[in-house]
């Protein structure tokens, strides 16, 4: 089976209400190259952790905001536009975003966060595993305004992030422009994601995250069944249903927050963890998501032998307004006239207008032509645990990690398989 995640994008369009020049710069970045010398660089395992804390209170804001609907996103893809865009923020701006990202900035300098999330990209750029990460990052910005040469660098260097001109007066051919560049980087996976720009808008920042993975134990698509989802207790659908018998994989059972923990390996390091509440348990477990919920729920699995395992195919697109939803977290003023991003081009009182993540994911047997595949069953009578069967025929949570550095690649939650 093939898992095809994406694609975290992001839109943000910039407006400036006042131009105004100013001699002060990047300086303050220029730790940044050297602080891997001068200072202890941010571990991997630190910097899961903050980025566990943010995608949990960014999926508890979506959950709340779209109730009774599947939430898809990319914390790591959202994390990293705003990091990026946070190299030209100042001020209280520039505190709101860190802080908003869950950084402790009396504890940590700014330019050990972008160092070690620099760090960070780079190591996943790295082709290998069979399992593909590819995040992309992208500036368009107003053809008469001019571009600091600090921040391209910077922003280049740390976030893979390229600068382009374009000319929001002409917003249909802009529009072209920003979408061939989103669908070349998803690979034709999003397209269309501009429609509407503002004549104003100055800047407009594109993110992207694609992750493509290949069950290191497919699934067989001759197994896959019409199969009942239930919805709530009076309403179900149906959904092809996917069917594995006889699998051995990472489990636990938790019975403090009444659910089932099961994990799926992917050819390589990533791992998808998938967490079924029980009936009427998704708001305890929601509210209960934390960092040290993850950590326990990791520590906790153990190999189990499953006599059935079905796992409902999907298909699943989602856009969200992040200005709506990013002040609950504490990130405002960008969004506001006060906003101080006058490190991007040197002109103040530049707002974050809008800001959209649209992520799509789409979980099938197929997907990606793959080499045989060793399919291994298991003697149940020989299993030294007695087997047990798991059906996720109701509303669960899934996350996206890749161990090596365990951020939470993607993450959502699916309340429908067959609802786009």
């Amino acid at each position: 089976m093939a898992f095809i995640a994406a694609l975290g994008m992001l839109i943000a369009g910039i407006c400036p209400a006042v131009l105004c020049c100013s001699d002060d710069t990047l300086g303050r970045h220029t730790a940044v190259q050297k602080g891997q010398d001068t200072r202890k660089q941010l571990d991997s395992l630190t910097l899961a952790s903050i980025n566990t804390d943010f995608a949990f209170s960014l999926y508890k804001e979506l959950a709340l905001k779209n109730p009774n609907k599947n939430i898809v996103f990319s914390p790591l893809g959202i994390t990293t536009a705003l990091n990026s865009l946070s190299l030209g923020a100042k001020g209280n701006t520039l505190q709101e975003i860190l802080e908003g990202l869950k950084f402790n900035l009396t504890e940590t300098p700014e330019a050990d966060i972008h160092q070690g999330f620099g760090h960070l990209l780079q190591g996943l750029s790295q082709p290998g595993d069979q399992v593909q990460i590819i995040a992309g990052n992208a500036l368009f910005v107003e053809q008469h305004l001019q571009i600091l040469t600090e921040f391209k660098e910077k922003a280049r260097a740390l976030y893979q992030t390229e600068v382009f001109t374009a000319d929001f007066q002409q917003p249909r051919e802009t529009s072209k422009l920003i979408n061939d560049y989103v669908k070349k980087q998803t690979q034709g996976k999003a397209k269309d994601l501009v429609s509407d720009l503002d004549g104003r808008t100055s800047i407009v920042v594109v993110n992207d995250l694609l992750f493509t993975g290949k069950w290191k134990v497919p699934f067989d698509p001759d197994d896959t069944f019409m199969g009942k989802f239930i919805l709530d207790r009076k309403r179900t659908v149906k959904v092809p249903m996917m069917k594995f018998v006889n699998l051995k994989t990472p489990y636990f059972r938790d019975e403090k927050l009444k659910c089932t923990v099961v994990e799926l390996k992917y050819k390589g390091s990533a791992k998808a963890m998938f967490i079924l509440p029980d009936q009427d348990k998704m708001q305890q477990v929601e509210a209960s998501l934390q960092p040290a919920t993850l950590k326990k729920w990791r520590k906790s699995l153990r190999h189990r032998v499953i006599s059935e395992f079905y796992l409902p195919k999907f298909f699943l697109s989602q856009k969200y307004n992040l200005e709506n939803i990013l002040p609950e977290l504490g990130i405002r003023e960008v969004f506001s006239t006060q906003a101080d991003l006058s490190g991007i081009t040197g002109a103040k009182n530049t707002t974050v207008s809008q800001m959209i993540h649209m992520a799509v994911l789409n979980m099938t047997e197929t997907g990606t032509k793959a080499g045989a595949a060793t399919r291994v069953e298991y003697d149940f009578l020989s299993a030294k645990i007695k087997p047990i069967s798991l059906i996720m025929i109701r509303a669960f949570i899934y996350v996206v990690i890749d161990p090596r550095n365990p951020f939470i690649s993607i993450m959502g939650k699916v309340i429908n398989p067959i609802e786009i």
